[in-house]
């Protein structure tokens, strides 16, 4: 099993963000977009999007990677709101694919070295 659902620090908007969707986050996702993850993220990468898809994945998405609520709102209003919202498709399959697949970086079916931190 993966050992991280977070993304790698990402450069986006105004800064460096990291990005997670952890339990609690997903089943938000889920009522905001009445859908669960998989079919959030079939939409995303086949262009059928809404776009709360975009805005409310971004956004849990920060709150899981550890920004402040208020902040998360705040950027989403800024860079995925005030922006056309293909620009943010993008960060937004990547932060669900990694949330509900495991990091990249992980090696697949192995779990993390004894001793190591996980989130």
């Amino acid at each position: 099993m993966s050992g991280s659902a977070k993304t790698p620090p990402l450069e986006w908007a105004d800064g460096t963000y990291e990005f997670a969707l952890r339990w609690g986050e997903l089943a938000e996702l889920q009522d905001a977009c009445d859908a669960g993850p998989f079919v959030i993220l079939a939409r995303l990468a086949s262009n059928q999007w809404r776009i709360e898809d975009i805005a409310s994945t971004i956004r849990l998405g920060l709150i899981g990677g550890g920004t402040e609520p208020a902040k998360a709102l705040k950027l989403v209003k800024t860079y995925v709101e005030g922006r056309p919202p293909a620009e943010n498709v993008s960060l937004a399959r990547g932060i669900l694919e990694t949330s509900i697949m495991g990091a990249p970086q992980d090696p697949p079916g192995e779990a993390p070295a004894p001793g190591a931190v996980s989130d």
